[in-house]
């Protein structure tokens, strides 16, 4: 073929369609290899959407509430342009995501970036690997995830099969919680006078509040089905501060997944989901069509002392048929959900959730521990300023803390600290491995339940296999608190109510298939004992996914070494990193 044959108008015309056959269907390229670079432009933007009868202006991604899906593959690339057309700061968080090596791309807004200011952009650039399943990506500073959020899901490499049967549908469910006010007024009121905040005004399912609260009936979110099918529910539970509890009238759950890990299979009527966990169920349909619509049901699991949005949210399951008119005529059947109180419930849901534990997926729990740690988690108070009246507890401000330490955010970004070794007036590096004053954790509370404020880390070289036991206190209520691990899976090897037992209980520790999360609820009044690898350099926060404890302190940042390999160091930030 000569040279002017290439350049004929109809050579050039089939090669722009070729090429552009590839950038719409990126699957195309290295199809065989290992994965593929997907790009998403996410515009962040005010829109107005209306909710139970008020409209307001709201934070989204591209004017989408929920945001847009993300669907990757184990083994992709994902190059996301975050692009800031809004008065607020923001960053995007990729939660679950393991971040090997791409620290600079976790997201919580300073501790490994600043956040992305009006007018500004940053590129998340990062590899999924070896992992599968459902995740969620959302805001991560201050309350702006109530509407910044939306599913992150992975799918299996090509040719590679779920370990359960392949459903014929798959639908992310995200249960999330609607504020008529601008959740950023209400969290900001909160800090300032010291009490709690306000409550939310609605939970919703996939953004729709649903017919149970006024003014709402058309905004219900309906999965319409056909019998004899086994869907897969993507259950993601972006809400701000409230456990769920979750069932649909009159079927069961198969529970196959927690956390984008693929667990024992097991069965169940209800679910429970705390706010940062995600939980895969294989719904299987009635054979034949049934002569009724069933209610999808939510409310919250709570202990605490303060106040919460006791409302229930309701999507409709509806099967198929082939005559319309017959809906309207079915009874709509409700399903039962346990006492908003039930944590005996609640620890016997979780106790069920094993690793597969199998030669495909292994379940790599160290055996051996070469650091421990005891963080005590829970409430506490800060004296009231002056010239000032609070109303908090007794005439305080309500706080958070670990190890009775109330993180405060620095002004500047961890990560970059850091890895420039700028760490003076930054943070320091003596987080308490154990509480300073050991107490009865979940007895009658201390006369002084003040907490210290500061910016404190722990550093732990590479790849120190660690164990961590977080101790709910009693102080100012006992609760469940969701913890989220940046950065890492933990394994959750023991649970237990009471204060833990350093003698007693480890040897009940299961090290042979516990299950794999970011996120574990801490027993209401008890405690959890989980273990990982620090084999990924950076720094990661830890913290209460509920974001009134978050933004109270509840969190700290480990800080994990460079190994000596080049492959177990942190590559130097993007050009593009945000700045202070």
């Amino acid at each position: 073929m000569g040279a002017s044959a290439l350049l004929s108008p109809a050579f050039l015309m089939t090669f722009l369609v070729a090429v552009g056959c590839l950038m719409a269907y990126p699957e195309v390229v290295n199809a065989k290899h290992a994965g593929i670079t997907r790009h998403y432009t996410f515009n962040i933007k005010l829109k107005n959407i209306t909710r139970l009868c008020r409209t307001k202006s709201i934070l989204t991604v591209n004017g989408k509430f929920p945001g847009p899906r993300v669907i990757a593959r184990e083994g992709d690339r994902l190059v996301v342009k975050v692009v800031n057309h809004v008065p607020n700061n923001v960053s995007i968080h990729w939660h679950g995501i393991r971040q090997l090596r791409s620290g600079w791309a976790d997201g919580p807004s300073y501790i490994t970036q600043c956040p992305i200011q009006t007018g500004q952009s940053y590129v998340y650039n990062f590899t999924i690997t070896g992992q599968r399943g459902t995740l969620f990506w959302h805001a991560h500073i201050s309350w702006i995830r109530a509407t910044l959020y939306g599913p992150l899901i992975i799918l299996p490499r090509r040719n590679e099969s779920y370990p359960f049967l392949k459903p014929y549908k798959q639908v992310p469910i995200m249960f999330g919680e609607w504020f008529n006010a601008d959740p950023e007024a209400v969290i900001n009121q909160s800090l300032q006078t010291g009490a709690g905040p306000n409550v939310s005004d609605a939970y919703t399912l996939n953004g729709l509040p649903g017919p149970l609260y006024n003014c709402s009936a058309k905004d219900t979110y309906k999965l319409k089905v056909k019998p004899g099918k086994t869907y897969l529910l993507r259950l993601i539970n972006a809400a701000l501060n409230d456990d769920l509890f979750f069932s649909i009238a009159n079927h069961s759950f198969t529970v196959v997944e927690a956390d984008a890990g693929y667990v024992k299979p097991f069965e169940a009527d209800t679910l429970v989901i705390a706010p940062g966990q995600t939980t895969n169920v294989l719904l299987k349909t009635k054979p034949q069509a049934p002569n009724a619509t069933f209610f999808m049901l939510a409310r919250p699991y709570f202990t605490g002392m303060g106040t919460f949005d006791n409302t229930t949210i309701a999507g409709i399951l509806e099967y198929e048929t082939s005559s319309p008119t017959s809906l309207k005529n079915r009874p709509l059947l409700k399903p039962n959900l346990p006492a908003i109180n039930a944590t005996n419930f609640v620890a016997n849901f979780t106790s069920k959730f094993r690793s597969l534990a199998n030669t495909k997926f292994p379940a790599n729990v160290p055996q051996k521990v070469d650091k421990k740690f005891f963080f005590t988690i829970g409430l506490g108070r800060n004296p009231c300023p002056k010239n000032q009246t609070c109303q908090g507890p007794n005439g305080t401000k309500f706080s958070a803390s670990m190890n009775n330490i109330s993180f405060a955010l620095p002004r500047t970004a961890l990560l970059q600290s850091y890895f420039f070794s700028q760490s003076n007036g930054v943070y320091t590096t003596d987080f308490p491995a154990f509480p300073l004053h050991p107490f009865n954790y979940t007895g009658t509370p201390p006369n002084n339940t003040f907490v210290t404020n500061g910016t404190k880390a722990v550093v732990i070289p590479f790849n120190t296999s660690v164990e961590v036991v977080l101790q709910d206190t009693s102080i100012l209520g006992a609760e469940s608190h969701p913890l989220h691990l940046h950065g890492y899976n933990f394994y959750v090897v023991g649970q237990g109510f009471g204060n833990f037992d350093p003698n007693n209980d480890p040897p009940k520790f299961n090290l042979v298939d516990p299950v794999e999360r970011n996120t574990v609820g801490i027993p209401s009044g008890g405690w959890v004992a989980i273990r990982f690898q620090a084999d990924n350099p950076g720094v990661w926060l830890m913290h209460c996914h509920f974001d009134v404890h978050l933004s109270w302190g509840l969190r700290m940042a480990w800080i994990v070494l460079d190994g000596k390999l080049p492959s177990q160091k942190l590559p130097p930030p993007p050009s593009d990193l945000p700045k202070c």
